[in-house]
């Protein structure tokens, strides 16, 4: 086809200006072509349904976690070597009957002489190569002080304590007594309650191992004892007096301390270390492994203002070994049940208050479950021949030995490494994090860097808000409800009281947060004309959220920085939200290459 001439000299001009713009519209809608952005549209349906999901999910876990007992077996079924938490539940009955058993009272003198009589029975009963040995050891006066913990700096002096203590060995290999393996809990209890959790849980769990043990310790090569002792409520008494008089506690190599916060439940390690030998010799024997050094890193801080005697043993003896705790009904611990607390634990738990008996709180399995652990671990310790290896001096604790990291999952499995494995591991995360975000910053100069300093306010906005939500509560809880810590008895009230308020601030913070970085990011990307307002809008709104993203992962970075550097156990945690979610932010933008060039 023939172009028709021009007609005048400012056509030219007209149409170089029409060819500019159609080349130039050509060239935007290449590039927006070339830019496709999908925004997932989700329903009110479907958002419901993916919140009942998790909610259901983490009650499953839960159950399984934490309320998945053993069933108990009675004494037929066990045999004369395995463990019967029905026999054990008749000691915690007849101790429980005899009241509260108070230093210096009529009680524990009662619950003391049961004690020896089921052991002199023991005796009589073991194997007839296994050495029994029964001591009533009386202490006449003593003195405890400690170096940290509730007790730090105080003095406490103690006089007429009495404890019973057995030893067994087998009867033809007397060098086993020169290392022996203590397994120890308390006799007494405070003045409010007859003690069914704390502790004559623990003695009638002791008890039923020695008779299980006795029939085993001809073939140990190292001995055991069996301590119970009195005044570990005035003040860790009772262990400190047996450590420091008693002459067989130069033979011990490492303790294992049984104790509760509560009653029943799953009896997990509240304290380890320092030496890896006890817990490692758990995890790899145990039934039903329990625990986690989130615990013991709790314990230790400061937060938790109680004590038990494996602090005496660690700091006065320099042993290493384990703390197991009850931790179920913490309402009703060292409380009377006629009180308001424990009133309204009773009610919630369906018990009448006229049955004034703790005993009913004790769940069915509790025993079991502490009990086929221990008696698996004491078998396999009480054989070893490292045991002379794990003692643990004052400088190891203070200096940091080579302790360990653990954590069990789901009660079935227990994962278990050296805190110099930990190290070289959080060492190896940090340096490539650190080489990944010094990357980022270069590539994406003043803009990243301005991002992600928006992107920190949002996280400190987030942790300001949560922490003031949940603060406001704790304040105005007492004024609406008639229990000050109605949580104590029914610890799914914490989601709701705290949780709740708490994630409503997070949420309020960083929302702040994004808008105040959407609102930087919009004015950067209005300097840029090459995209259309919809894409521009969407970009802005993915990087937003990508500089958050960024920001979450810095801050876990941070921590697992902190937790390293002063050799934190739990610091395992930033791992699990550092690591994984790093992959996926490369995987995913890797493959965005448009989304990076404008950044």
């Amino acid at each position: 086809m023939r172009r028709r001439p021009e007609s005048s000299s400012t056509a030219p001009d007209t149409s170089a200006k029409k060819s500019s713009g159609t080349s130039k519209t050509d060239e935007e809608a290449k590039l927006n072509h070339g830019i496709q952005i999908r925004t997932a549209q989700r329903s009110g349906f479907t958002w419901l349904t993916l919140f009942a999901v998790i909610v259901y999910s983490s009650w499953a876990v839960y159950q399984y976690q934490y309320e998945n007992l053993p069933v108990p077996l009675t004494a037929e079924q066990a045999g004369k070597r395995g463990f019967s938490e029905v026999a054990a539940m008749k000691h915690v009955k007849a101790l429980t009957e005899l009241g509260p058993h108070t230093i210096g009272s009529d009680a524990i003198e009662l619950a003391l002489q049961y004690v020896l009589a089921e052991l002199e029975n023991i005796k009589k009963t073991a194997h007839w190569e296994v050495d029994v040995e029964v001591d009533l050891f009386h202490v006449n006066v003593g003195a405890t002080r400690l170096d940290s913990g509730m007790f730090v700096d105080r003095t406490i002096i103690y006089s007429d304590l009495d404890h019973i203590v057995l030893r067994m060995l087998p009867k033809y290999a007397p060098e086993a007594r020169e290392n022996a393996i203590l397994v120890s809990s308390h006799i007494d209890t405070v003045f409010s309650t007859e003690g069914a959790g704390d502790c004559s849980s623990c003695v009638s769990v002791m008890l039923e191992l020695a008779r299980g043990i006795s029939q085993w310790a001809h073939g140990f090569k190292n001995a055991v004892i069996f301590l119970f002792n009195t005044g570990e409520e005035e003040g860790l008494s009772g262990a400190h007096s047996f450590i420091t008089q008693h002459p067989w506690s130069t033979t011990i190599r490492m303790a294992i301390d049984l104790e509760a916060m509560g009653i029943g439940g799953k009896s997990a390690i509240f304290q380890a270390g320092p030496h890896p030998l006890a817990v490692e010799t758990f995890a790899s024997v145990a039934k039903y492994p329990s625990g986690n050094i989130i615990f013991q890193d709790i314990f230790s801080s400061g937060v938790i203002k109680s004590a038990t005697d494996f602090q005496v043993y660690r700091e006065v003896a320099g042993l290493s070994g384990l703390d197991f705790v009850y931790a179920d009904h913490g309402a009703v611990y060292h409380t009377k049940t006629s009180g308001r607390l424990a009133r309204e634990a009773l009610s919630r738990c369906k018990l009448r208050e006229q049955d004034n008996d703790k005993l009913k709180l004790l769940k069915s399995g509790s025993l079991q479950h502490l009990g086929e652990n221990m008696l698996a671990f004491l078998l396999q310790i009480a054989t070893s021949s490292h045991l002379s290896k794990a003692n643990a001096t004052v400088d190891d604790i203070q200096s940091g030995h080579d302790t360990a990291v653990y954590y069990d999952i789901l009660g079935q499995y227990m994962v278990i490494y050296r805190q110099r494995f930990a190290n070289m591991l959080h060492s190896s995360v940090i340096l490539q994090s650190l080489l990944i975000w010094t990357t980022s910053l270069i590539m994406g100069g003043s803009t990243a860097a301005v991002s992600l300093a928006f992107s920190c306010l949002s996280n400190i906005l987030m942790w300001i808000f949560s922490i003031s939500f949940s603060v406001l509560a704790a304040f105005i809880l007492p004024l609406i409800s008639s229990s000050p810590l109605p949580y104590l008895s029914i610890p799914w009230l914490v989601l709701g009281l705290f949780a709740a308020p708490a994630f409503l601030g997070a949420l309020t913070g960083q929302h702040l947060g994004y808008l105040v970085l959407k609102r930087y990011l919009s004015n950067v990307y209005a300097k840029r004309k090459q995209l259309s307002p919809a894409i521009q809008a969407d970009l802005i709104k993915l990087e937003t959220e990508r500089w958050l993203f960024k920001a979450g992962s810095l801050q876990w970075l941070v921590l697992l920085v902190i937790g390293t550097y002063y050799k934190i156990g739990s610091s395992y945690l930033a791992l699990v939200w550092l690591v994984p979610p790093a992959f996926a932010c490369k995987l995913t933008f890797t493959r965005l290459p448009s989304v990076h060039h404008f950044s």
